[in-house]
């Protein structure tokens, strides 16, 4: 990336811290999925659903980040966001039931929606282009770092202090990623379009209505490239239940299936997160200077490969060199899918497709858990690892494919 000025560098320093906290913010929840199942006698795929329910907030959070953008602009989002978080962290910390947590756990997972969508579109403001692909590589690296390295800290927190201590560290970072997005300047859009309305079929607030809507949204997208965005909404579907599997199969795969501790559960999780964080700049000269293709194509296809391999692995190092190989992955897919979809949608409704296409993408990531946890409890935890295994493919081969390369040279 071409050298800052000093209040851009300022501006980026601290939307990557941002990044990292929020991450960590939900990634130090993770390693206590197998001990809320002896904690709250429930099973381990009830357990599980912990990642269900912060996916379906992510779903519900979604949309409403998208008419958030055009009404209160991404620095609101981000503040909020982060902000709701920290207080939904310290509700899961008083919960004394199961599904108080899960409540808390919805709240989080919509509250990150919102963020998400404001951060990112507040560094797309702020950067040219020729840019786009390394700043959002560096914003999703930097927060699946958070992600990926929260863990290990929840799962000493989890063996030292219990998992209720995990929470109120979370609310901390959270705090933190509040302040971060309080100090960020207002972004001067750069280049944008006029806004006109969208038509849209008119009447009533069925499913006729909102296919509808959904249908002018996609007509605002050109014809050439419509393909290419449907495309991208199946990819991100895919990428989001590999990463949702991922996070609530590998704890009870690893912890309550092989025995290994919290704290060896984290780390292979951060054994990942520091694959990413040394993927950041080579992902974002790929998606800059190679090629949106040549990062979406294999990171969808790893995954498809490492899923078969882990549920035949029964060794730590064994599973350290998987995620290692699930962080190449991750570094390249992060970004990446988003970074198309801005070369794709126009200027004036790429909020709303956006949150389209994550909508759309969380509806059929919030099976991941779900599934996994009943195959989980009706065979072992290895098997929703098969199970995902010919969805990465299809996405694979349609990005392959079908979708443009849409990067402009």
């Amino acid at each position: 990336m071409a050298r800052l000025e000093p209040r851009l560098l300022r501006n980026f320093v601290l939307l990557y811290g941002s990044s990292l906290f929020s991450g960590l913010a939900w990634g130090m929840v993770l390693p206590t999925i197998p001990v809320l199942s002896g904690s709250f006698d429930i099973s381990m795929g009830a357990a599980a659903q912990t990642v269900t329910a912060w996916a379906m907030g992510r779903f519900c959070g979604t949309p409403v980040s998208g008419i958030m953008l055009d009404r209160v602009g991404p620095r609101v989002m981000m503040v909020g966001g982060a902000a709701v978080t920290g207080v939904a962290a310290i509700a899961a910390f008083l919960s004394p039931s199961f599904a108080g947590l899960l409540l808390a756990l919805f709240v989080i997972g919509a509250a990150d929606a919102v963020w998400a969508m404001g951060r990112e579109v507040t560094g797309i403001d702020l950067t040219a282009q020729n840019q786009r692909g390394r700043v959002m590589s560096g914003f999703h690296g930097v927060h699946h770092s958070g992600v990926t390295m929260g863990p290990l800290v929840g799962g000493f927190l989890t063996v030292s202090a219990g998992f209720r201590t995990v929470f109120i560290a979370s609310a901390l970072v959270s705090a933190l990623a509040t302040l971060s997005g309080l100090a960020v300047d207002r972004p001067a859009v750069r280049g944008a379009a006029p806004r006109t309305p969208v038509r849209t079929a008119s009447g009533g607030l069925g499913l006729r209505h909102l296919a509808g809507r959904l249908m002018a949204l996609y007509r605002e997208v050109e014809p050439s490239l419509r393909p290419t965005y449907a495309v991208l909404v199946v990819a991100t579907a895919a990428s989001l239940m590999f990463r949702l599997t991922l996070q609530s199969m590998l704890p009870l795969y690893a912890g309550a299936y092989l025995g290994f501790t919290p704290v060896e559960v984290g780390a292979l999780f951060s054994i990942s997160g520091v694959v990413v964080f040394f993927m950041i700049v080579p992902a974002g000269f790929v998606l800059d200077k190679v090629g949106r293709k040549w990062a979406t194509v294999p990171s969808t296809v790893i995954p498809a490969l490492v899923f078969l391999a882990i549920p035949l692995s029964s060794t730590f190092l064994q599973l350290a060199v998987l995620v290692s190989v699930l962080g190449i992955a991750n570094g390249l897919s992060l970004g990446c899918l988003a970074t198309s979809t801005y070369d794709v949608v126009p200027q004036h409704v790429r909020g709303r497709l956006q949150a389209m296409r994550r909508t759309i993408a969380d509806l059929a990531g919030l099976g991941a858990p779900l599934a996994g946890g009943m195959l989980a409890d009706a065979f072992y935890p290895g098997v929703p690892f098969f199970a995902l295994t010919p969805i990465l493919w299809l996405a694979a081969l349609l990005l392959a494919f079908v979708a443009k390369e849409t990067l402009e040279r």
